[in-house]
């Protein structure tokens, strides 16, 4: 008896955060079927002149699609800048494919003089927020002449060192047995990577892509300060610009913004747990 109710209290307090957690979810999908009137009430203390404190409702008193037609049919700019985001992404995580996978595949795998001082130095431009790296990066994109176009955030993005060092942790993790076995056969090293690396490291791979996406659906400081023309600017920049009386719109646009990056998360969340995990592994 006494372990039942210790379970059940164990239950209920790991069911609180977890409602928490949601909560957010479903106002949005709330929000997004909720009159424009009945969102000014509930919200009109936050967002607009009113005093008081803003509440909610779990369901709407007039449920309406208004808002999902505002934003699929009359809203041409929420669709350029989902396109802006989708292209930003493609893109980074397409360099992070093409240059952070051999550079984690190579630091893992071979020794070079300087090789810790590499990994040392990996660690230290993973810790640095944006911040410290934003007057340079300006300098450097400006000097090529790429301030105000899509490959301002795209490069950077491309760079960034946290992936290759996901996958680093993975790829180390590969028997040397595996590997030099492929080499006695007659494998090059070409062929070692794309059949052996690749595939066994697939788990960190992935991993570091789940969060590099998550990441660059979420990016707001790179865009508004490399991005000057409004046709140009990511889904994470629209949102901030809506106001209060087309807040409904706004929030059907967060949840459908929501989709991709939710299916990407579900898909990728057995790798995520396992990228999470290594990543907290010491060297």
């Amino acid at each position: 008896m006494k372990k039942k109710i210790t379970n059940a209290i164990c239950i209920v307090l790991l069911l609180i955060p977890a409602v928490l957690a949601v909560a957010p979810l479903l106002f949005l999908l709330t929000g997004s079927v909720m009159d424009t009137s009945e969102i000014r009430e509930y919200i009109g203390p936050v967002l607009g002149d009113g005093e008081g404190f803003a509440v909610w409702r779990l369901f709407p008193m007039y449920p309406t699609l208004v808002n999902v037609i505002e934003l699929f049919f009359d809203s041409p700019e929420f669709f350029q800048m989902f396109w802006n985001s989708m292209k930003i992404t493609a893109g980074i995580l397409t360099g992070q494919l093409l240059f952070g996978m051999p550079a984690a595949w190579g630091l893992a795998q071979y020794e070079f003089p300087g090789k810790r001082a590499v990994y040392f130095s990996y660690i230290v431009l993973m810790l640095m927020p944006f911040q410290v790296t934003m007057l340079s990066e300006y300098i450097v994109l400006d000097l090529l002449g790429l301030t105000d176009t899509l490959s301002a955030v795209i490069l950077p993005g491309m760079f960034l060192t946290f992936p290759p060092f996901l996958m680093y942790r993975f790829f180390s993790e590969i028997p040397p047995a595996l590997i030099e076995a492929a080499r006695v056969d007659g494998a090059g090293e070409l062929a070692v990577f794309f059949r052996i690396g690749i595939p066994v490291g697939s788990s960190g791979i992935i991993s570091a892509l789940v969060l590099q996406f998550l990441e660059c659906q979420s990016m707001v400081e790179q865009p508004l300060i490399f991005l000057k023309t409004k046709r140009l600017w990511p889904l994470s920049l629209y949102l901030p610009e809506v106001d209060l009386s087309h807040a409904g719109s706004a929030l059907c646009a967060s949840f459908v913004a929501l989709i991709p990056a939710l299916f990407v998360f579900l898909y990728g969340q057995d790798y995520l747990e396992q990228g999470i995990v290594a990543s907290a592994i010491k060297e």
